[in-house]
């Protein structure tokens, strides 16, 4: 995929849980790409997206609520996240709650705003009338800070005004590049070490890393340059079992992990090499390959194996008898604790897009077609035998390719599997789904 990118000027939203951070930044965006709940706490990475307003374009960052609670599991690793991104921003949006009022935790996300000395405007949410309005105005003014301005991102009351606030006050962005970035959605089950994997990949603490399963909820996409190419990552939650997911929260965030495998180039599906393949992986497997991506497994956590080289042959029998329906799924493993493979990683992911953008010419498909078909000629059923008349490539992202036969209903599942094999191995798409679409002499629809 192409995308525009550039150091644009940043702007972060912080404030304590539940004020409304999440649904400002999705009314700004115009699309619910943060997680929305009423439970207090929903946010704990940054969510990052690009947002023109004026005609000029900026980052807005969604980012966990401020709290010092001692009980919550999560409460320093999401400070930790919001002080890095109050400190990357060029502009601070400190969201406060008109409805509720100012509360002890208001008071220090000031302080960590005031330490952090960036330009900032308190934005006094929910304020949708005007004793709200007028009540968050001299709440905010409690805090400190000169600029105020209150809105209602769930009636987009004044948000058009805050944005024309905000865009004022933001240095101009460069000039865009086009850059070609291969997308990649890191999934798996949860505690498989997706997000460290991901903060191993950048460098630095990207997303939430904590040994409690389901640490991660929203997708997060972070971009990153490096020798191998340029990528867009997209940590994503654990899919649980059918059955074992919750509703609300973890239900939200199955759905942001399938839109997240859906809008990615390739997948990567994270495996703990201390469990093996359960039926869980198998599970997110299909899922991959219902949406047509490129695939590559990534064993995780050898840096635990204690005979390396005999773990290592028991994982590659478990891939070959546990995942045998996705031969072509391209395996590496790494310690994403240890940095080790992450380059091997990469390199993989790389192979798998540039497979799902091969192009194989006609002439050349329908002689190794031909060919395959001579050396194995396709069984009689009800007294018919499967003919090809002609075959062409209809599309790349997945490859797709078309086959005008005699009869669609007669080719038997394994000779399905005997003609994408054959297209695999003489044209290299190890790595990537690939679609064969089967088409009557007379039909306008086809079968896949």
């Amino acid at each position: 995929m192409t995308t525009a990118t550039a150091a644009l000027p940043r702007v972060a939203i912080v404030g304590r849980p539940n004020v409304g951070k999440s649904s400002l930044f999705n009314r700004i965006l115009g699309e619910r790409r943060a997680i929305v709940e009423d439970e207090p706490g929903t946010t704990r990475d940054r969510v990052e997206a690009d947002v023109e307003w004026r005609d000029k374009r900026f980052r807005i960052i969604d980012t966990g609520g401020f709290e010092t609670d001692a009980e919550n599991l999560y409460a320093p690793l999401i400070v930790s996240q919001i002080r890095t991104a109050i400190e990357a921003a060029d502009l601070v949006l400190f969201c406060i709650d008109a409805r509720d009022g100012l509360t002890a935790s208001d008071y220090d996300i000031a302080q960590v705003v005031r330490e952090a000395q960036r330009p900032t405007l308190v934005v006094a949410n929910k304020a949708d009338n005007e004793a709200r309005e007028i009540a968050g105005i001299a709440e905010a003014g409690l805090l400190g800070f000169d600029d105020v301005l209150p809105v209602s991102a769930l009636h987009d009351v004044n948000v058009g005004l805050m944005l024309d606030e905000v865009v004022a006050r933001l240095p101009e962005a460069p000039a865009l590049v086009e850059q070609d970035r291969v997308r990649i959605a890191v999934v798996g089950r949860p505690n498989v070490g997706k997000s460290m994997l991901v903060n191993a990949i950048l460098g630095e603490q990207r997303v939430i890393v904590s040994d409690v399963a389901g640490a991660t909820r929203d997708a997060i996409d972070t971009e990153i340059d490096t020798p191998h190419g340029n990528f867009t990552l997209i940590d994503t939650a654990g899919v649980r079992r059918p059955g074992l997911r919750g509703k609300g929260l973890e239900r939200h965030s199955v759905m942001r992990t399938q839109s997240a495998i859906d809008r990615a180039d390739v997948a990567v599906l994270v495996i703990d090499g201390t469990d093996g393949v359960t039926s869980q992986d198998m599970h997110i497997a299909g899922l991959i390959i219902e949406a047509h991506k490129g695939l590559v497994i990534a064993v995780n956590k050898i840096d635990l194996w204690e005979d390396p080289e005999r773990s290592r042959e028991w994982a590659e029998r478990q891939m070959r008898s546990r995942i045998r329906f996705v031969p072509w799924a391209l395996v590496t493993f790494i310690s994403a604790l240890e940095h080790r493979g992450l380059d091997r990683l990469l390199q993989l992911t790389v192979a798998a897009r540039e497979a799902r953008r091969r192009r194989v010419s006609t002439p050349d498909l329908n002689a190794t077609l031909t060919r395959a078909i001579r050396e194995h000629v396709p069984p009689t059923v009800h007294n018919k035998r499967f003919k090809l008349y002609y075959a062409t490539q209809a599309g790349i992202d997945p490859p797709t390719f078309i086959l005008f036969v005699n009869d669609p209903t007669i080719i038997h599942f394994s000779y399905r599997r005997y003609l994408e094999r054959t297209i695999r191995e003489a044209y290299d798409f190890e790595g990537t789904a690939i679609k064969l679409v089967f088409k009557g002499r007379s039909e306008d629809n086809s079968r896949s």
